[in-house]
């Protein structure tokens, strides 16, 4: 097996042409001509038992043996990458950059905890990706993102989490419903509610269908939406009722434009968690926003203020 001999710039060109499905926009990315592009192509193929590139229509795609490749080149430049900042540790320099990725439901407070973490740590530069659960699990899995601020960590990866602060979930309604200020709801009054909901993929929506599950009901479904701030318009607008993190709605609760159902078993309450992938030894710029995080970030968490009682989620998260 010769692989082993492929040089960076080979594995580079071929990332660049299966990103881009063409030699002449990958050799304009890299800054080289496309002849150039073409001769590392050959050269790395030259190494592989199997073909690596194919043509699908107009464009350059990888093979099933290709995006193996591919996978291997996102974890070489990522650990090169974490060699670089780890050098710059060592040297006494504190800078860097980290790729933090932010659930959705996170942006409530996440900007505010990365603020003060910038304002400690000046030399050290954040790059910011907010998405869906799915959307930041999949950064995670692929190197793009060095730390992920989210719900429960996730099973299927190998990840090391921290504890930030406890995340309450719970129903609300437009003021006037008819349950509004009731106590002690049984959870079967909701079975014919209409509710609004999160997109398949967000861990709100998850975690609404494993409360739907646990208390055997299963509401009809009005609307499908992937942003909490419209689904919270449409709950003011009296389109329906929605399950949806506390930390979203504390300014509508606190002035009256939402009101939290007292549904027996509600809030739901999980925790917030600062995630890496267990494989990769964070760097010192990455170690310095964990520490700050697991002992800071519980300080930015909204105050809810028109708590309702409930109990801890059953299930409870793994904290690895």
């Amino acid at each position: 097996m010769t692989f082993h001999r492929a040089t960076l710039r080979q594995l580079r060109a071929f990332a660049a042409v299966a990103r881009t499905g063409s030699v002449t926009k990958a050799a304009a990315e890299l800054g080289v001509t496309p002849p150039a592009v073409t001769m590392q192509l050959q050269q790395l193929q030259e190494l592989a038992p199997l073909p690596l590139m194919e043509r699908r229509g107009g464009d350059m795609a990888a093979t099933d043996a290709g995006r193996e490749v591919i996978d291997a080149i996102e974890r070489i430049e990522a650990a090169l990458a974490d060699c670089d900042a780890m050098l710059s540790g060592l040297a006494g320099a504190e800078r860097g950059t980290v790729s933090i990725g932010v659930v959705s439901t996170a942006k409530y407070f996440a900007p505010r905890a990365l603020a003060a973490f910038r304002a400690c740590h000046p030399g050290i530069q954040l790059r910011l990706t907010v998405g869906n659960r799915a959307e930041i699990l999949k950064g995670l899995q692929h190197f793009d993102i060095d730390v992920a601020i989210m719900g429960r960590p996730p099973l299927e990866l190998d990840v090391e989490a921290e504890v930030i602060g406890d995340h309450p979930h719970l129903i609300v309604a437009p003021p006037d419903h008819p349950l509004a200020g009731r106590t002690e709801i049984p959870a079967r009054l909701l079975a014919d509610e209409t509710f609004l909901v999160r997109e398949p993929g967000s861990g709100t929506r998850g975690l609404m269908e494993r409360f739907f599950s646990r208390v055997h009901i299963n509401p009809p479904i009005a609307m499908q939406i992937d942003s909490n701030e419209t689904i919270k318009q449409a709950v003011i607008a009296c389109l329906g009722i929605t399950f949806i993190s506390g930390h979203t709605v504390g300014a509508e609760l606190a002035d009256g434009r939402l009101v939290p159902l007292d549904v027996k078993g509600l809030p739901v309450i999980r925790q917030w968690h600062v995630v890496h992938l267990g494989q990769r030894r964070p760097v010192p710029a990455v170690r310095a926003l964990i520490d700050f995080l697991i002992a800071n970030g519980g300080d930015f968490l909204p105050n809810l203020r028109r708590p309702v009682p409930g109990a801890r989620d059953q299930a409870g998260a793994t904290t690895r």
